[in-house]
């Protein structure tokens, strides 16, 4: 009986992840590019870089249907790091397609960008330069890129494209002080200790701050970086990575 038990139970299980189904080769091939480009970053090359969850093997007791897993794409999950997504169907038809197909062995390299696609997206369409800067161009708004790509790796680059709150380093966060005398000053912090803090303000002015000076200092945990996993293409996304990872301190 206990058998039996176990032989339906694991049967069911089997069939609700749904990888029974058909998918077109060329899905799974487009479906590999949406990965890279807007979940690699989190779930990695081959889907199991977040604990408990592994998206080649399953179960995904969240997702066991094509239908439940498009829905979760759609809505995210409110009170994890998994956010929501407005793709293209083409996207999630495919996007789920390369998932269900068990991460095909013939598509699990992360395809290539193009960084000078990719230059192109950060300066134009990205606008990047309005608050950061590479070299001599941009703003200090936003964390110098200049060396970006020797400090964080590619997969680290695109979880901050995609999900900025996410993954932004304590450093960085937004930081809001108001002096004894009634100015208040927002930006980010480049240095602080014991008694004082640097911070790099809106406006792109260096202030140097006496804590004791301060009625009032707060941090912020939520980025003012806009994410752009909904207004670039997973192709865009993969060349904006490409060329931002490619920014190692040499002339750009």
């Amino acid at each position: 009986m206990l058998i039996l038990v176990l032989v339906v139970f694991f049967t069911t299980v089997t069939l609700a992840q749904d990888h029974s189904g058909q998918y077109s080769q060329t899905d799974v091939v487009a479906g590999a590019r949406v990965y890279a480009g807007l979940c690699i970053g989190c779930h990695g090359p081959n889907g199991a870089g977040i604990g408990g969850i592994d998206l080649r093997r399953g179960p995904l007791p969240r997702a066991s249907t094509d239908a439940a897993l498009t829905a979760l794409l759609s809505t995210g999950i409110p009170g994890t790091g998994m956010p929501s997504f407005r793709l293209d169907p083409n996207d999630t038809r495919t996007l789920i397609a390369f998932i269900r197909s068990g991460f095909d062995s013939n598509t699990t390299a992360v395809p290539a960008g193009d960084a000078s696609r990719g230059r192109a997206i950060f300066e134009d369409k990205g606008a990047c330069l309005s608050c950061h800067r590479v070299n001599t161009r941009g703003r200090d708004i936003g964390p110098d890129l200049t060396d970006i790509g020797r400090a964080r790796t590619p997969a680290a680059i695109q979880r901050s494209l995609v999900d900025p709150s996410g993954s932004m380093i304590p450093i960085n966060r937004p930081v809001r002080a108001v002096t004894r005398d009634g100015r208040t000053i927002t930006g980010r912090r480049l240095n602080e200790d014991t008694y004082t803090v640097q911070i790099m303000t809106d406006d792109g002015r260096l202030v140097s701050l006496v804590k004791s000076g301060l009625s009032e200092w707060s941090v912020s945990t939520t980025s003012p970086m806009p994410s752009f996993k909904d207004t670039l293409t997973p192709d865009e996304l993969i060349d904006l990575v490409a060329y931002v990872s490619s920014l190692k301190g040499t002339s750009q």
